[in-house]
């Protein structure tokens, strides 16, 4: 009786131990590990990315200013020109007579201020000797006065008609690539009324990024170095193959009331002449410097209805769910927190899917 009693206590025992063990066993799969990593401290310049559109620092339209059949084009669209350069040759014929005109007028008002000057002369020496009255000597005076201004008359109108004949052939007024003729050989073009764009020329050897800064950036509006920011890193939705980047050239005295924006300008050396005007571009915009910025792995961070959020450890090894602000990407991984955590929070690295708040956790710290 007794060792029945007995075996049946070691039953219980070992019964009860084996239960045990498997509550010790589930209460260990209940606190898994987890890999956590102290931020990283560094010196590093806070950025924002601004939308822009590029334009050619110089864009000029050449027009035709005289009436004529377009005789000649002398480029082709999208040609490099330089300044100086023939592009279009309108018919000049009446232009050319119009000189000719001009000129023998010229001549003409020429001969009769001679004539002039010579009759003044002769009648102020007859005056000496009363042989004529002081009323045609003032005659002789007055008509000498308007010769003269027939000269300057005439050669206005000599200037005026070599101008118009100067029009007849259209050059580039500046250098850079021209679009495409607005007109066929052939056709008449009528410019004297109003001109006629025949062709427009951009100079891209340099061109501008337009972007705008939002009030909410009060850094980077209320910094006033910002006009003269040099070296601002651009990338472009267009594929280039080269890095480019931009020397501040404008920033505007006021926000636009209407869209609480502050319109700026960057200048940018196309260098490769890769870039185009119209090309959309992203400007990184420095505007301010942090000596202890807090930085954690990208991919460390979540997002919810609510914004970005860290998991963070506490002391008691359970999981906070941490609602963070962050600024820009630093080296390619890292993201710049600007609050919710601090340079001894423990957060979680991997595995984000797996934890929630107020788990308890073994952490793992990495380096």
């Amino acid at each position: 009786m007794k060792k029945n009693i007995t075996l049946a206590a070691i039953a219980a025992g070992i019964l009860v131990t084996a239960c045990g063990g498997h509550k010790e066993e589930r209460a260990e799969q209940t606190e898994p590990t987890v890999d956590v990593a102290f931020p990283e401290i560094d010196s590093v310049t806070l950025s924002t990315t601004y939308p822009g559109e590029l334009t050619a620092v110089s864009q000029v339209d050449v027009v035709g200013r005289v009436n004529g059949q377009l005789l000649s084009q002398h480029y082709n669209d999208g040609d490099f020109v330089k300044k100086g350069d023939v592009l279009f040759r309108i018919e000049d014929g009446k232009y050319r007579d119009a000189v000719q005109q001009a000129n023998a007028a010229l001549t003409t008002a020429i001969s009769s201020r001679d004539y002039a000057q010579s009759h003044y002369e002769a009648v102020k020496k007859a005056l000496l000797s009363d042989a004529v009255s002081k009323m045609e000597v003032n005659q002789a005076e007055s008509n000498l006065r308007q010769a003269e201004a027939s000269i300057k008359n005439a050669q206005a109108a000599l200037e005026s008609a070599q101008t118009n004949l100067s029009y007849c052939t259209i050059v580039a007024p500046i250098s850079g690539i021209a679009s495409a003729g607005s007109m066929n050989i052939g056709n008449y073009v009528n410019g004297e009324g109003a001109p006629v764009k025949m062709t427009t020329i951009y100079d891209t050897s340099t061109l501008t990024a337009h972007f705008a800064v939002g009030s909410e950036n009060e850094a980077a509006i209320t910094n006033a170095a910002m006009s003269s920011l040099k070296h601002i890193p651009l990338s472009f939705a267009d594929s280039v193959g080269h890095k480019y980047y931009g020397d501040m050239s404008y920033v505007a005295p006021a926000l636009e009331t209407s869209t609480g924006t502050l319109d700026m300008r960057c200048h940018i050396k196309n260098t490769y002449n890769e870039l185009r005007p119209g090309m959309f571009v992203k400007v990184d915009l420095p505007y301010k410097k942090v000596s202890d910025a807090i930085l954690v792995k990208d991919a460390s961070i979540s997002t919810d209805q609510l914004g970005k959020y860290l998991y963070v450890v506490n002391d008691s090894d359970k999981i906070v769910y941490t609602p963070i602000k962050v600024g820009p990407l630093y080296r390619d991984s890292l993201r710049v927190v600007t609050s919710g955590i601090n340079p001894k929070s423990r957060y979680v690295t991997k595995a984000l899917l797996k934890v929630r708040n107020g788990m308890k956790v073994t952490p793992r710290l990495i380096k």
